[in-house]
């Protein structure tokens, strides 16, 4: 790993962007006044090939260190700036094109996502065996974000002991069977008009999941009008299960 930027926000907050072969991230930790000890791990996932420096994951990896934790974003295969394939590039396409003339989006779907996250899925170990190592950073390791990929980490990485996930009505079938099988807590967020998940799916795979420890916080609005507040209930959830 190597860190290639360092700057110390307001609050204190360090970020630190860093390479691990081809894979750029951004690692966000406490100041040193709140981290004496080594902090727990969160990381943080956008969903679908979008990037780490997208302004709403920014925002909630910067706020959710201010509480005590490194977080950790990476550009996976695929995602963000990364070279994407031409069938991937056409696969979004008929995607978007699909979603806008109503039409059955189920099979475009699965034909760019299932491989987004098993290609996705190895680097964010990876990337977790390197973060693990560094000072200042304990355990245990909580993730936040996409959905799709944050059920197979789940399922597949023994180390995570939480889970944060948003939205959920399009997952790759693969996923969906996984989805019995996580038995870390978790919190689920869902937007009850969200124009791009349908909300009986979300439902239906919040049923599935196989832990005994889970929770929904369902609010009105599109899907990207979660309330400020939920990023508190977040924290509070991370603090029980992570500190």
């Amino acid at each position: 790993m190597r860190f290639t930027s360092e700057q110390r926000l307001d609050d204190g907050v360090v970020e630190r962007e860093f390479t691990l072969g081809e894979i750029p991230g951004t690692l966000w930790t406490p100041g040193p006044a709140s981290a004496s000890a080594p902090v727990p791990l969160i990381l943080m996932a956008h969903n679908n090939g979008l990037p780490k420096s997208q302004s709403r994951l920014v925002a909630r990896g910067r706020h959710t260190a201010a509480y005590g934790y490194a977080v950790a974003a990476i550009d996976a295969a695929g995602c963000g700036d990364r070279p994407r394939s031409a069938a991937d590039e056409q696969a979004r396409a008929d995607l978007r094109r699909a979603m806008q003339a109503g039409e059955p989006v189920d099979e475009i779907f699965e034909s760019l996502v299932g491989p987004l996250v098993a290609n996705a899925a190895p680097e964010w170990r990876t990337t977790l065996d390197v973060l693990l190592a560094l000072p200042g950073i304990g355990g245990p390791v909580g993730y936040s974000g996409w959905m799709a990929l944050g059920i197979r980490l789940a399922v597949a990485e023994p180390r995570i002991a939480a889970a944060g996930f948003f939205a959920g009505g399009f997952v790759p079938r693969a996923q969906r069977e996984e989805a019995r099988r996580v038995g870390v807590p978790l919190l689920m967020l869902l937007q009850w008009d969200d124009e791009g998940n349908p909300r009986q799916r979300a439902l239906d795979l919040f049923d599935a999941f196989g832990t005994r420890e889970k929770t929904l916080h369902a609010n009105m609005g599109g899907h990207t009008g979660t309330p400020w507040f939920e990023g508190e209930d977040v924290n509070r959830f991370y603090g029980r299960h992570l500190k």
